[in-house]
């Protein structure tokens, strides 16, 4: 689907295969909470050879070694790419190589430490590594002042050598104490001033947007000239924009593709730490791991080498999308502290940090337009907001963030001016040139594998659209060819779009 309801061309949807990352609550899973499965492929691609290289007798085996030679070329591109977005991530990310350049309480950290161990049974060094998204050598560290402690014992060594932990009597006692205080159990988090300072560093303000960036972002896309020449200032701009127009002008589907002009990666940390309290950050329905660059950088691969890397603290993200529209009120805009799984959870401009929150159909929460700037009033000016926890405790996180309203109201109908002239770019949408209709009518035929010829259309704008001043929206091709697809296959007709399926299309579509 394009903007308008079109796309020049099918959009592949696939993502890489990868590790999957979920948390959950002690008290939500009997496995104690944050899952890791690694699939990635211990095999490496094998490398291309010439004829002339190979011996007759070895050929055959030269051939099947060689079956996929240009995947192996663009793998190894991949892997290029990838390595450089790790040296770039650890230049201001880097990887800890002691207790102390964590940045946390070595309270905390043995905290996470015996819940883990609680939640496995037993479990070796290389594990806990991963599951704390540490270096073993801190890991070691750590296990060694629990032992000091007689919380963790080390009975038994696995089939590789490593020791296998498991915690004593006295460290179960203590596990538990440590879930009842905090629930959260998944990778260690990441101390809140380095937060402040990683976040900024990544701000999509730090890089001007330029016309010709956006016509190749947009490339595969269909719409006017001007939206181009009134949203591509306002994407430079400091101040959030205000997209307004009438049902069907493609304001949603446009916003909702803006994050592919701002498409580097960037750091999204599993958790910040406030003072010895965790929130969690990372929602893998929202940040979309790059799993190539994420390879480069585990924990487990080698224990040592602390000094390669970025933090695997942060994980290599898409910049986040974040949509909300109708169910939006004034709760989602704070920390929020849930009771049964005794954590706390963000609200949602810290989970759309580094990227865009896109707030759809401005006008009809629960929550009126008025409430919410004035919420906003400082984040917007300043760029920078104030959370607090659930004992009080305030503390402040950058608000670097594309922020885009979008309604089908009339500026005027939502706020006073005051309030409008803080959002900065209010731009309109409006219905589509019966050329740009025409162009996006034909593409959606394509798409729906229907045969259209002019006449058909021209039926369609004189007979229909103008004998009833229906205006061009771009919704309309694909809705019209959709019910007309659905008719030809429940009748078994001809792939081909006629004026009689046209009419049967139109009268179902519009209500008289």
């Amino acid at each position: 689907m394009g903007l308008f309801g079109f796309s020049k061309q099918k959009e592949s949807q696939a993502h890489p295969s990868g590790n999957s990352e979920t948390f959950e609550s002690h008290e939500q899973s009997s496995s104690g909470g944050y899952r890791h499965t690694d699939s990635q492929s211990d095999s490496t691609p094998p490398n291309n050879l010439s004829e002339q290289d190979v011996p007759l007798h070895e050929a055959k085996e030269k051939d099947s070694q060689q079956s996929q030679p240009e995947e192996n070329v663009a793998n190894k591109s991949s892997n290029e790419s990838s390595e450089t977005i790790d040296n770039e991530f650890s230049v201001y990310a880097p990887r800890p190589g002691n207790i102390e350049e964590t940045g946390l309480s070595i309270n905390l950290l043995l905290e996470l430490l015996i819940k883990h161990i609680y939640r496995a049974g037993v479990i070796d060094l290389q594990q806990l590594s991963k599951d704390l998204s540490l270096s073993g050598s801190i890991v070691k560290l750590l296990l060694d002042e629990a032992k000091q402690k007689t919380w963790v014992e080390n009975p038994s060594s696995a089939d590789n050598g490593q020791f296998r932990y498991t915690l004593s009597n006295i460290g179960v006692l203590e596990a538990e104490k440590a879930f009842l205080k905090r629930g959260y159990l998944g990778p260690a988090p990441i101390p809140l001033e380095q937060y402040q300072r990683v976040t900024q560093i990544q701000s999509n303000r730090t890089q001007a947007l330029t016309e010709q960036q956006m016509r190749d972002g947009f490339a595969d896309l269909v719409f006017p000239d001007e939206v181009i020449g009134s949203v591509g200032p306002a994407l430079n701009s400091t101040k959030p924009i205000l997209i307004y127009g009438g049902a069907g002008t493609g304001k949603s589907y446009f916003c909702r593709h803006l994050n592919r002009l701002f498409g580097e990666t960037v750091l999204i940390p599993y958790a910040i730490e406030i003072n010895n309290e965790i929130i969690q950050v990372f929602d893998p329905e929202l940040h979309h791991v790059q799993e190539a660059a994420s390879m480069f950088n585990d924990p487990t691969i080698s224990a040592l080498k602390i000094a390669d890397g970025y933090d695997p603290r942060w994980l290599a993200c898409e910049r986040p999308l974040l949509v909300t529209g109708g169910e939006l009120t004034l709760s989602m805009l704070e920390v929020q502290f849930d009771n049964a799984s005794r954590c706390y959870l963000p609200p949602i401009q810290l989970k759309a940090n580094n990227g865009i929150l896109f707030l759809d159909d401005l006008g009809r929460q629960r929550v009126t337009p008025k409430e919410l700037f004035n919420r906003w009033i400082l984040p917007l000016e300043e760029r920078r907001d104030f959370l607090a926890l659930q004992n009080g405790q305030h503390f402040e996180i950058p608000f670097e963030l594309l922020l885009l309203f979008s309604t089908n109201l009339t500026p005027q109908e939502l706020i006073d001016d005051a309030f409008l002239r803080r959002l900065g770019y209010k731009i309109q949408f409006q219905p589509l040139s019966q050329k740009l209709y025409e162009q996006i009518w034909f593409m959606e035929c394509e798409r729906f594998e229907l045969e259209c010829d002019s006449d058909c259309f021209v039926y369609l704008i004189n007979s229909l659209h103008k004998t009833r001043e229906k205006p061009y929206l771009a919704c309309y091709p694909r809705d019209i060819l959709s019910i007309v697809r659905d008719q030809v296959l429940f009748k078994n007709l001809p792939n081909r779009v006629t004026k009689d399926l046209i009419n049967f299309a139109w009268h179902s579509y519009f209500v008289a």
